[in-house]
């Protein structure tokens, strides 16, 4: 019973942080719940061998983040639909009004992003993880990811800016 009541525990404390984490990756929310559902599996399935309890959130995320990198690898190998076959069933969406950036628009924005910087940024700026978190979360060195910070920020910036443009013109 105990073990029951210290996994719930874990669920409770991390499940939005985790949630959000994964949604900033894929910008879908059905995947970022089979993500964290998937992370919070294997946290069941190996929970136990962590020997550090301070170390709980930091090995979600990192489990989190790998489980994200190994299904991306698996959908550039394998896509399912090619997407000239599917660009008549794409939805019309009408671009954000001038002057106003919404979430939805900026997490859009961050998607586009190269996969390399993405991850840093959301981990940063939404989950508020230190460079030194972050290193260890991404097994990266603390250096690559301010620079990457401050890089994918740059790109960031170029997409919103050409959002704002393209709304002034619609």
């Amino acid at each position: 019973m105990d073990e029951a009541k210290d996994f719930e525990r874990v669920v409770d404390l991390h499940y939005a942080s985790l949630y959000r984490f994964a949604f900033s990756l894929t910008r879908r929310e059905s995947d970022a719940c089979d993500l964290a559902q998937e992370t919070f599996l294997l946290w069941a399935r190996k929970g136990h061998q962590l020997r550090e309890e301070n170390k709980v959130k930091s090995w979600l995320f990192t489990t989190l983040y790998r489980e994200f990198l190994q299904k991306q690898r698996r959908v550039t190998r394998f896509p399912q639909v090619e997407i000239d076959s599917a660009g008549a069933e794409l939805p019309d969406i009408p671009p954000p009004s001038i002057g106003r950036l919404d979430r939805q628009t900026v997490l859009e924005a961050l998607g586009q992003v190269e996969d390399r910087f993405q991850a840093v940024i959301a981990l940063f700026y939404l989950e508020d993880y230190t460079h030194p978190e972050i290193a260890e979360i991404l097994d990266i060195p603390v250096g690559t990811v301010k620079s990457r910070i401050s890089r994918g920020i740059a790109q960031l910036q170029r997409i919103l800016q050409d959002v704002r443009t393209e709304a002034r013109h619609a």
